[in-house]
């Protein structure tokens, strides 16, 4: 008779483990996107990142979700864009621009932040330090050693003549003592470097009236988000003086200026699909150092050179993307 009920209780617990339920599979993780621009201009990059997910073996919808929002070039919207996604409860934020990784930061301390910002990390205060990011803030940056050296060089390659060239930057941005640390470059180059300081959109017009009077030879505009948002004005006002421009966004010369030479957003994106990856499954973000681009984009808008009459070398040409 014993043997017959442990039969039937083992009958039982088979069953009610046969019929159960099973183990629920794990939840995709939600990834929050925050892009200062639209979600047109912001396709390529997100592009890459789900492309670096994918070569991972992440299919999205299946191991992850993307919850992007994007403030269109209105900047005073990410700190609202921040709130939102953390009230959601995203397992972690992919954020673009310096502005948009201080809104995260002042929005949560605890969902990691993976940023790519072409702005300085460290100066900007989003991290410790690019070794040691401490608190919940990594990624990478736009940011290299000499890149303006380069631009200078470049646009001097482009137009020989440019012996006088004037410079662009935000009266509040660290880069205003442009001059000072660029002398080496200067003397290299055999340039003559003005700074002309801009905090908001009068002073740009302000600034490129003094322009007009000191009659620079070509223009470098350096990083900043007001310039960024500002980018129609600054080539607009570039194309009436006929100053040869480069610039450090892609966006400036995509709305008619003359040259870009920066690092590759697309390639930080692809990359940032491993950091986000290694988070995902536990890593800390203070643990892995923000790191700094090693492919840089060279763009040339061909019309806009020939709407000034400047005859780009063919060698430059073919190191270039150009534009039509």
């Amino acid at each position: 008779m014993r043997v017959v009920w442990a039969r039937l209780l083992v009958a039982s617990l088979l069953a009610t483990l046969t019929l159960g339920p099973t183990v629920a599979q794990a939840e995709p993780w939600r990834i929050g996107r925050i892009s200062p621009n639209s979600g047109e201009s912001d396709a390529a990059n997100l592009n890459a990142f789900r492309d670096g997910m994918r070569e991972m073996g992440l299919q999205e919808g299946r191991d992850y979700l993307i919850e992007a929002k994007f403030a269109d070039g209105r900047f005073e919207r990410l700190p609202a864009i921040a709130a939102d996604l953390v009230k959601a409860k995203v397992d972690l934020l992919l954020v673009g621009s310096t502005s948009g990784v201080r809104a995260a930061k002042n929005a949560t301390s605890t969902i990691p932040i993976v940023m790519v910002t072409t702005g300085d990390p460290v100066e900007s205060g989003l991290v410790e330090s690019l070794a040691r990011p401490g608190g919940n803030v990594t990624g990478f940056t736009a940011l290299a050693p000499d890149l303006n050296d380069k631009r200078l060089q470049l646009l001097k390659e482009a137009v020989p003549s440019a012996s006088q060239v004037a410079v662009l930057v935000n009266a509040n941005s660290p880069d205003r003592s442009f001059a000072i640390q660029r002398q080496g470059a200067i003397r290299t180059l055999d340039l003559s470097i003005e700074i002309f300081e801009a905090s908001d959109i009068n002073a740009i017009d302000d600034a490129f009236t003094k322009m007009a009077r000191s009659r620079p030879l070509a223009l470098m505009v350096v990083n900043d988000i007001l310039f960024i948002s500002q980018r129609r004005q600054i080539v607009d006002l570039a194309a009436r003086q006929r100053l040869p421009a480069i610039y450090g966004e892609r966006e400036f010369v995509e709305a008619g200026g003359f040259m870009f030479y920066g690092a590759s957003l697309v390639d930080l994106y692809g990359r940032a699909a491993g950091y986000a990856h290694r988070i995902l499954k536990g890593a800390k973000p203070r643990d892995l150092p923000v790191e700094q681009p090693t492919r840089f984009d060279l763009v040339v808008n061909l019309k806009t050179a020939r709407g000034m009459v400047i005859v780009v070398p063919r060698s430059l040409l073919a190191r270039a993307e150009v534009i039509e």
